[in-house]
């Protein structure tokens, strides 16, 4: 009998100490508590601000002339994208674009932005708008552009005379333009006479002012501008002045570009960009002219 207790006492021992090795065994995995997260909604604002902001790589027109000031508002409000402009030459904007640093382009260089296309940085490349390129000058016009009867004699006088001429010299499309009136009048301009900027247009306009100069500028920065400068040539075709906007091929958010290129080329930016001015100067500043290239 002594015996047979002390095995049901060992017996006893073990199945306690079985019972209470279960009741400390881990919880499975499954049944654990899944660790915490930060809502959704608190982490989405943030993602969708970023998500809606393009970059605008433009000319320094376009900002001038208070064109965008004046547009952009009505966009940003309907579509809840931010834009964010880059106001620079034409040459400086594509630049922008071919380096991945934009992803509309608004700029006036048609050759430029042709290339632009061709080489496979741009994609649904639109005319939304044009005005006209001036040359302006003192009121006294000691070079006598007014009686010039086209665009290349203008400057050719200017040359003759070595009256004072201010440059953008900053590759924009007003300077490529510039550039390409003297190349057809047979012209490489050089001397003291023949200066650069090297800034926007409306710095350059001011320059030409103070200085008593001429100069080439776009219509909408001119009129735009309290100076004492003359209109002295104007109308010719070679001062023909379009805007194209494309959409940068590498975008990472090319739905976004498309909004803001619709709203340029549609019916609403369309009448905004052809009434911008006629309050202030009697006349729109810019002419709408949208269709796809």
């Amino acid at each position: 009998m002594k015996h047979v207790s002390r095995t049901s006492f060992f017996l006893i021992l073990a199945a306690i100490l079985l019972l209470a090795g279960c009741s400390t065994a881990t919880p499975a995995p499954a049944s654990a508590p899944a660790p915490e997260t930060p809502a959704a909604s608190e982490a989405k604002p943030s993602t969708d601000s970023q998500n809606k902001e393009i970059v605008l790589a433009t000319t320094t027109s376009t900002q001038d002339s208070g064109l965008l000031d004046a547009i952009l508002p009505a966009f940003e409000s309907k579509t809840g994208i931010k834009v964010k402009v880059v106001a620079v030459g034409t040459g400086q904007a594509i630049k922008l674009g071919e380096d991945g640093n934009a992803d509309v382009l608004l700029v006036h260089s048609r050759p430029a932005e042709d290339q632009f296309v061709e080489q496979g940085f741009g994609v649904d490349a639109y005319d939304v708008m044009y005005n006209q390129f001036y040359i302006v000058g003192p009121e006294s016009d000691p070079a006598g552009v007014k009686n010039a009867k086209t665009a290349e004699e203008a400057l050719q006088k200017i040359a003759e005379k070595q009256a004072t001429f201010i440059s953008r010299g900053d590759d924009s499309g007003t300077d490529k333009k510039e550039k390409s009136i003297w190349k057809n009048a047979g012209i490489t301009p050089s001397g003291s006479w023949y200066l650069s900027s090297g800034q926007g247009m409306g710095d350059t306009l001011q320059m030409a002012d103070e200085k008593n100069a001429y100069t080439l500028t776009d219509e909408a920065t001119f009129l735009s501008r309290k100076l004492g400068l003359a209109v002295l040539m104007q109308g010719d075709k070679a001062l023909l002045n379009p805007y194209g906007i494309i959409k940068v091929k590498s975008t990472g958010k090319p739905e976004l570009a498309d909004e803001l290129i619709s709203f340029f080329v549609g019916e609403e930016g369309q009448k905004m960009i052809g009434e911008f001015g006629k309050d202030k100067y009697g006349k729109g500043l810019f002419v709408p002219d949208a269709k796809k290239r």
